[in-house]
């Protein structure tokens, strides 16, 4: 029997993220409980970090920590936090102090002199088949392409979860939950052809059915980011 070692490997999760305008609890409750209310099953033992970055004050993480897990929500950790004060506030309530990668910031490394020009024959990336799945996608089912986009050659039933970590490909009409990008890809996106959505999204950043586009449902739409937030175009 072959024994082996723990290891400590990088990956890549999907985590929400809270961006505080202020520390009051109240809000911070009827937040969640109305994310809560349009998706139990998605949220449901969710990862949740906090943006602080607007912060002017440090909280109580500690009554912090007990609001969100009153929520179901799991807190792990905080970002944008501007001093240390408010860092070691963070570390001694027991949370994560995590970093962006848009803010990290590093010495610029000097250039490499560059190579002699080489012929080289072009290398094809390897491809990965996209998943299909033929039919509709009923209530309670959920369907997963991992490392690979998905294609489904039906609707998808409220209730019902679709995930993919590239792209969704819905030839029918979304009337579930679309989760792309699974694995953090920015690039991915959603197509549908007519959008019922309870929740999309990709990479991390969601849009719940309440702030669909009223002019755009039940057509049939593609679903990119674009700034970091959830951009819906008709398809024409």
């Amino acid at each position: 029997m072959v024994e082996r070692d723990n290891e400590l490997k990088g990956t890549t999760f999907t985590i929400s993220v809270l961006h505080l305008s202020d520390g009051n609890p109240d809000r911070i409750r009827q937040l969640l409980e109305a994310k809560v209310a349009q998706a139990p099953q998605f949220f449901n033992c969710a990862p949740l970090v906090l943006n602080v970055e607007r912060l002017s004050e440090i909280p109580d993480f500690e009554q912090l920590r007990e609001l969100v897990e009153s929520e179901d929500f799991v807190l792990v950790g905080i970002t944008g936090a501007r001093d240390e004060a408010m860092k070691t506030a963070a570390k001694a309530a027991g949370l994560a102090v995590m970093v962006s990668g848009k803010s990290r910031k590093t010495d610029p490394e000097p250039a490499a002199p560059a190579p002699d020009p080489v012929e080289a024959a072009p290398v094809q990336a390897p491809m990965e088949p996209s998943k299909v799945h033929v039919g509709p996608v009923r209530s309670g089912q959920q369907i997963y392409a991992a490392g690979t986009s998905l294609v489904v050659l039906g609707s998808v039933s409220p209730g019902a979860e679709v995930i993919a970590d590239d792209s969704i490909h819905i030839y029918g009409a979304l009337r579930g939950r679309a989760i792309a990008g699974a694995k953090g890809n920015p690039l991915a996106r959603i197509y549908c052809q007519q959008l019922q959505a309870e929740l999309l999204s990709i990479a991390g950043t969601f849009q719940l059915s309440d702030a669909l586009p009223a002019g755009l449902i039940q057509e049939p739409v593609h679903i990119r980011l674009d700034n970091e937030q959830l951009r819906i175009d008709r398809i024409k």
